[in-house]
């Protein structure tokens, strides 16, 4: 029976992130969607039997684990360096970098091993990484050119940041994801939102202080007269480094009671805060996708965003685009925009009903069916 093996590692990480909820979301509709007498498998590497169990609960319909003899440090470093086998041949798809990358027949032997790049910012911002993780990253697509039968991009916008720096020829397939099933709302959101403490009107944000996400020039445009002395909700953590939004706040000149970190919120907890807010501001300086843009949209929330070339693409014109050349600027700019919202309540309600629809040209299930596809052209 034809078998696709997904590589699943990065669902148990210590801080899974935004890969992976790509990875669960995906898996879950390659498993789906899967043509008739296909099955599909997870790689994961070695850790304890609860932890497998925990990944079979979570993707019903998983065929099996393969369960490599190595931990995830020691497995990322010896793929990095090509040193252990694929478990067996096949198709192997990778919602990451983290793929064995080697020399393979695909003609003879039918192997095959797509990898996923999601941005560019170890190239354009590695001072937001760890100087490893620039370098495992770098490493890992220099083996991903050479090796990967395919690579995979959320958006146009990354295939053609990407060529300045690799050049994959014509392997590079633009295959995006969507806002996640488990994202809705609770049965009583009103009695949640009372839980939680959310103001009547509120803006909100998902990031953290890292520079490439633009939160600081985002608190600085608060203490401008546009922004009307609103709230700023932060869906993430306090700090990042030695910064701290307190801090950042009281530097901006804007009362830190305004600005409020919620922490990393449960799916039901952010359809909550998404579905409420009066703006959804969206400052990134580079992105390869923009997920939580098309969360908002999904709940009909009117968006502020950056022009980084991936959010322009993903929002295409449902959201207002905020330039971010002369970063000195830039705040004014943010706050100009958020006040042409918050003064307009037709263009709010226009860019809810434009944000709705488009959301829907996002879907799990039409991402997993372009992966079979490409795996079938394969």
């Amino acid at each position: 029976m034809p078998t696709l093996r997904v590589i699943v590692d990065q669902m148990i990480a210590p801080v899974p992130g935004g890969i992976g909820r790509y990875t669960e979301d995906l898996t879950r509709q390659l498993i789906a969607t899967a043509p008739r007498d296909c099955e599909i498998e997870g790689i994961v590497s070695s850790s304890s039997p609860d932890v497998y169990q925990d990944l079979l609960d979570r993707l019903p319909g998983l065929a099996g684990l393969y369960k490599t003899t190595l931990s995830r440090r020691e497995l990322a470093r010896a793929w990095q360096l090509g040193l252990t086998t694929s478990p067996g041949g096949g198709m192997i798809h990778a919602p990451s970098l983290l793929a064995p990358l080697r020399s393979h027949d695909r003609v003879n032997d039918g192997t095959q091993v797509v990898a996923t790049i999601h941005d560019v910012v170890p190239w354009t911002h590695p001072e937001t990484l760890t100087k490893h993780g620039v370098s495992w990253h770098k490493a890992m697509a220099k083996r991903a050119r050479k090796h990967a039968d395919a690579i995979v991009v959320p958006t146009h916008a990354v295939a053609a940041q990407l060529a300045e720096y690799l050049d994959f020829g014509d392997r590079v397939r633009v295959i995006g994801g969507a806002v996640s099933s488990q994202i809705v709302l609770p049965p009583d959101p009103d009695a949640r939102a009372d839980e939680l403490g959310l103001p009547t009107n509120y803006l909100l944000t998902v990031g953290t202080l890292e520079p490439r996400k633009g939160l600081v020039p985002l608190i600085q445009a608060l203490a401008r007269p546009e922004t009307h002395d609103l709230p700023l909700l932060v869906v993430g953590p306090q700090g990042w480094g030695d910064l701290d939004l307190t801090q950042v706040a009281q530097e901006a000149g804007v009362a830190p009671e305004r600005v409020r970190s919620m922490g990393f919120l449960s799916d039901t907890d952010l359809a909550v805060v998404m579905e409420r807010a009066t703006v959804f501001v969206y400052p990134s300086l580079a992105e390869g996708f923009g997920l939580p843009v098309i969360e908002a949209f999904s709940f009909g929330v009117p968006v502020v965003h950056s022009d980084a070339p991936a959010l322009v693409e993903v929002a295409d014109n449902a959201g207002v685009a905020v330039a971010r050349e002369d970063a000195a600027g830039y705040p004014e700019r943010l706050a100009v925009a958020i006040g042409s919202l918050l003064t307009d309540r037709a263009l709010r309600e226009r860019l809810g009903v434009f944000g709705s629809d488009r959301s829907r040209a996002f879907s799990w299930r039409d991402s997993a069916e372009r992966v079979w596809q490409l795996h079938a052209d394969l």
